[in-house]
């Protein structure tokens, strides 16, 4: 599975219509674009731990899963992610995004060699 994480931080002048704009823009990726096997979306939660101060305040993210590279590529090239990440782009204050190829404990082994590329 390709997970592709997506941390980001939403401007604080962002208005109602442009926040729902942007919830319907990734509703509509997350229904329309065949690859998207799976959608996770979270806020930050904080407690007080030192790790916490080291990090950038990204308030939210969301992690979409893909079989594979090719599912992720598609999405990518879908004309609903290119709407997405106009919206996307207009309506936050910093963003991070990666893309891992997630494989369960048994990855774990996975650190012992080098790292490479899809």
């Amino acid at each position: 599975m390709v997970s592709h994480v997506v941390l980001f931080r939403l401007r604080t002048d962002l208005g109602q219509a442009d926040r729902r704009g942007f919830v319907e823009a990734l509703e509509t990726a997350l229904r329309d674009i065949p690859s998207v096997r799976g959608f996770r979306f979270g806020r930050r939660v904080t407690f007080g731990a030192a790790y916490e101060q080291a990090a950038p305040a990204l308030d939210f993210i969301a992690v979409i899963d893909f079989d594979d590279a090719a599912g992720l590529q598609a999405y990518l090239t879908h004309p609903a992610h290119a709407a997405l990440g106009a919206r996307f782009n207009a309506s936050i204050d910093e963003g991070l995004v990666f893309d891992y190829d997630m494989q369960g404990q048994e990855g774990l082994r996975g650190l012992l060699r080098r790292p490479h590329t899809m």
